[in-house]
């Protein structure tokens, strides 16, 4: 009797381990195991396609799109942003005073929460983030120069010290007021990180990033695949939804939206306007808008000739026919731009009217100018944008109205992290690029991408004027509203005069998703989170 029990046993035992092994024969993670996921709800994995991979996933060094869509899942901010705009919402601090002065900001945290690696988030946490991002330099953390004027010690610097009063208070300190200060807490670049793994990585913690976020990291395969899974013992109960979130790097527009329907990823980024009727028309899709809130341009760095006469500039903004490109490659889905920054914005200045198309125009300002014909190098992305679904195409048809006036232009391409790194140091003729707002204030836009305290960093373009930088920095001052959205209004005059960009269009970014996705909330900032989001 025993023998006979025994037998069954281990029969039992050994289709149970054949049918396991047939269950797992399915799983797409690109190589990577869904078993190593602590969870036992069984949200299965999302395949995100995406056209080019991330710079660093340690947000706080980077200034790009592709490396925030993975960060914002690993690291959460002081504030978020809602769900689908950019009013402040209680992040990883649950409340926040401001002083009367400005100058004083008190943060209450939520308590009881731990880093993905153990170590206990808290004020000392906080502080330490702070302290590692008011130690670094232009070079190593842009963004932070950008946001906060300067670094510790340094005159334009907005912070004054960040201290921790007891284990769930901190209180920031500035030298003098700064209006979007919330706003620019709740951007992704300042996702707080966990001490003990930053000090233990050092510079290599972009490799190995640890966060309070919904996922946590598993691996990076460059220039294929970022596998992210879901944190067991994140704070927010019943969330994520997700065992394991894959961003797979497609860089072709046409192969993204193949392997979409394909079955080989469950939702795509960059879906060129061109393809969203087929979409529609596929009973197995839904096409995704994204709220609008960037701005697609073709810059010119003016301390390179030929651009280093503003007649020139003006010249190239007369020449290119925006309407046939907005025609052509957005199809519907965007407005021709006539600002640097797009009209959702506050501040947003419409007496001003885009440059016209006028190649006659342009022909005579290059003859004043006495442009001599010399060939230009005109930078094409090599990836799909929200704000830039095609570029090699679009710079395809740039060049040819540059041609049809007389300035010859060569198309070169470098990939994504090269193209940003070379384009920061003012080794582009002219170059597309763009931007997604990353707190829907003026300042992200005109401060961040045009200044000069940014040259090097996001201001691609090399553009210097001393009116703007004043105008600028006192709308950073200013708390009243309508005096500041004026002195707004002033500068992009200035910016329209100068023409270091021509302004192209905003766009309705498109995503595509298996039509089996629910509760996905695509935000206006591009980064989305993937806590809500499932895969029926």
């Amino acid at each position: 009797m025993k023998k006979k029990s025994l037998l069954v046993f281990m029969l039992a035992m050994f289709v149970s381990i054949i049918l396991a092994a047939c269950g797992g024969s399915d799983d797409k993670s690109s190589g990577d195991n869904k078993d190593n996921n602590s969870s036992g709800d069984g949200g299965g994995t999302l395949i995100f396609g995406r056209g080019g991979d991330s710079v660093s996933l340690d947000p706080i060094t980077v200034t790009d799109g592709e490396s925030f869509a993975v960060t914002q899942n690993i690291f959460e901010t002081l504030i978020r942003f809602g769900e689908q705009d950019t009013t402040l919402q209680p992040g990883l601090a649950k409340e926040w005073k401001v002083s009367d002065d400005g100058l004083t900001y008190t943060f209450t945290l939520q308590e009881g929460v731990k880093f993905h690696d153990g170590t206990d988030f808290n004020a000392d946490a906080v502080v330490k983030n702070f302290e590692r991002w008011m130690n670094g330099n232009a070079e190593k953390f842009p963004y932070y120069q950008s946001m906060f004027g300067g670094f510790k010690g340094e005159k334009s610097a907005v912070i004054k010290d960040v201290k921790a009063d007891g284990a769930s208070t901190v209180i920031i300190t500035l030298n003098d007021p700064q209006a979007p200060f919330l706003k620019n807490l709740a951007m992704s670049p300042f996702g707080i990180a966990s001490p003990t793994a930053f000090e233990k990585e050092g510079d290599k913690f972009g490799d190995n990033p640890v966060g309070t976020g919904p996922f946590k990291f598993v691996s990076w395969k460059r220039n294929d695949s970022v596998t992210v899974e879901k944190n067991a013992d994140y704070w927010k109960e019943g969330l994520p939804k997700m065992d394991q979130v894959v961003f797979k790097s497609i860089p072709d527009n046409s192969a993204r939206l193949n392997a979409l329907k394909t079955g080989e990823i469950d939702l795509a980024t960059g879906i060129s306007p061109s393809d969203s009727a087929s979409i529609e028309a596929d009973k197995n899709l839904q096409l995704i808008e994204r709220p609008s809130l960037n701005v697609g341009y073709l810059g010119m760095t003016v301390t390179r000739k030929p651009f280093d006469d503003k007649r020139v500039r003006q010249a190239v903004n007369y020449a290119i026919d925006k309407e046939a490109l907005v025609n052509a490659f957005y199809e519907g889905k965007a407005d021709i731009a006539s600002n640097p920054m797009p009209p959702a914005v506050s501040g947003f200045n419409e007496e001003i009217s885009a440059y016209p198309y006028d190649p006659e125009k342009a022909k005579k300002l290059l003859k004043e100018a006495g442009y001599d014909g010399k060939e230009i190098e005109l930078w094409a992305m090599p990836v799909p944008r929200p704000y830039m679904p095609d570029g090699q195409k679009i710079a395809e048809a740039i060049q040819k109205n540059l041609e049809d006036v007389g300035m010859k232009s060569k198309i070169v391409t470098y990939e994504w992290a090269t193209y940003l790194e070379k384009a920061a140091k003012g080794e582009a003729d002219a170059f597309l690029l763009g931007w997604t707002g990353d707190n829907g204030d003026a300042d992200n836009f005109l401060y961040t991408l045009l200044d000069e305290s940014n040259i090097g960093s996001n201001n691609y373009t090399y553009f210097k004027n001393s009116e703007t930088h004043k105008l600028l920095l006192e709308a950073q001052k200013e708390t009243d509203e309508e005096k500041r959205n004026e002195l707004y209004k002033k500068a992009q005059e200035i910016f329209h005069d100068e023409a270091p960009w021509v302004p192209l269009a905003y766009s309705t970014p498109l995503l595509a998703g298996k039509s089996t996705i629910k509760n996905f909330h695509p935000h206006p900032t591009g980064s989305d989170i993937f806590d809500t989001i499932e895969v029926n």
